[in-house]
């Protein structure tokens, strides 16, 4: 079972870390546009992909398989917490942040959180036993 466990926790830090990549690779091309445009793209995917880290740490952390139910303590705990932290990176995105293009932001959390999870099949992560 030890071994599901790490080649899960590996699979979620592969989606982090396409997560990433994608955002910088975004952010690059909305250079093309216009800075603001780019930093709305950053704020969006690094809130994506923070979210993301802050989930897989909790969820994939030291945990031991005699107590299921604080496993998904953890999960629920791990969605609250994913949801207040891009909350409040919103929140302080559009108080702060003079330039912000929010359909760019927004466009950008939504590819980042989709794309990886289409290409994670082709590393092995599913329901498959």
């Amino acid at each position: 079972m030890r071994r599901m466990d790490e080649r899960q926790a590996l699979i979620a830090w592969r989606i982090v870390l396409v997560q990433c990549l994608l955002t910088l690779a975004f952010a690059a091309g909305g250079l093309v546009f216009t800075q603001g445009i780019a930093l709305s793209i950053l704020i969006g995917g690094g809130a994506c992909t923070l979210a993301t880290s802050l989930f897989a740490a909790s969820v994939y952390g030291p945990y031991e398989a005699r107590r299921p139910q604080a496993l998904v303590g953890r999960i629920i705990g791990a969605e609250i917490g994913k949801l207040i932290l891009v909350i409040g990176i919103f929140v302080f995105a559009f108080t702060r942040v003079d330039d912000l293009d929010v359909p760019a932001m927004l466009a950008a959390y939504f590819a980042v959180q989709v794309l990886p999870a289409i290409i994670a099949p082709s590393w092995g992560a599913g329901s498959k036993p």
